[in-house]
């Protein structure tokens, strides 16, 4: 595969997985916290993927070196444990759309940790990015404050924010070790400890889920964010990082507002209304402030890469 179709690729790749993460601030919120709850939620994501992972990784076993699994503990830590832990349970407390906007400051996250971790240089037009994409983050949240009647609020955006800077930490570090093992068996690894992580959160709370009673749709949600959710976009985030850089594959979450809302709109006009109640000015401003922030970001690239060839 020449570099042009591999970049194709991956890009196809990522605008998938923002498609199916837009449909998941729905889906799994329906769901969330009754009748199931957001720990032993992620708990059946986790340990679902990880047998997900592993029924493919198993034909090529390997175990990784000792050097790396310092660096296979932080991803797991970070990318699944952390990561979706104050997803959902931040996804629980707040609004689809909130959670879907604040997600896009992950470039940013990606960038400075870029920066600190790799030593690589910022450029101008990334630092004025990531400074509107953050006050864009912090309008969002601060509007929360003192209205009782939105379906958001600041204990659950706070905590996708926290989510989307660990899912950028896992972006970081774990691009050396998809070019050192096979993409998929290092997920099965990462995951591997990661469902051992979560185990102590989500266990408890298992036998309170109403397995008997569960609708059809229930049922459905389950599977999507299994299969979907955690599985494919593990896995097509490892096809693109292995194609492209951990910037390019964060800008990539811009889409997943503009996804979430076209998806809420249809819910909208399908009959469930709340999910376009909170298309306000505040929420337009913070959406452009953000995904204003984010092309910035994405530009620097571009501007770095023409400085050096220059």
């Amino acid at each position: 595969m020449n570099n042009k179709k591999s970049e194709l690729t991956g890009h196809l790749a990522l605008l998938f997985t923002a498609l199916i993460y837009g449909g998941n601030y729905y889906i799994a919120k329906s769901v969330m916290p009754n009748p199931i709850g957001p720990n032993s939620f992620i708990l059946l994501r986790v340990c679902g993927a990880a047998l997900l992972f592993w029924i493919i990784a198993i034909r090529r076993p390997f175990v990784p070196s000792k050097e790396h699994w310092p660096r296979i503990l932080f991803c797991a830590v970070g990318g699944v444990a952390t990561n979706q832990l104050l997803f959902f349970n931040g996804l629980s407390l707040t609004s689809p759309l909130h959670a879907s906007l604040i997600m896009t400051s992950n470039p940013i996250a990606v960038l400075i940790l870029s920066a600190w971790l790799e030593k690589k240089a910022i450029a101008p037009y990334q630092m004025v990015g990531a400074g509107i994409g953050a006050i864009g983050a912090l309008m969002l949240i601060l509007s929360n404050r003192g209205d009782q009647l939105q379906t958001a609020s600041l204990a659950g955006d706070v905590m996708i924010l926290i989510n989307s800077i660990a899912w950028a930490s896992y972006l970081v570090s774990v691009k050396p070790l998809i070019k050192q093992y096979s993409p998929i068996g290092i997920t099965a690894w990462i995951f591997a400890v990661g469902c051992l992580l979560v185990i102590p959160f989500g266990y408890a709370g298992m036998d309170n889920i109403p397995w008997r009673n569960l609708t059809s749709w229930q049922w459905f949600s389950l599977l999507y964010v299994v299969v979907a959710v955690t599985f494919l976009t593990y896995l097509l985030n490892m096809i693109g990082l292995h194609r492209l850089s951990p910037s390019i594959t964060s800008v990539y979450i811009y889409f997943q507002p503009l996804f979430a809302v076209l998806i809420g709109l249809a819910l909208y006009f399908y009959g469930m209304k709340q999910f376009a109640k909170e298309m306000n000015v505040t929420f337009i401003m913070s959406a452009a402030l953000i995904v204003g922030g984010v092309l910035l970001v994405s530009r620097g690239d571009r501007w770095k890469k023409k400085k050096n060839i220059s």
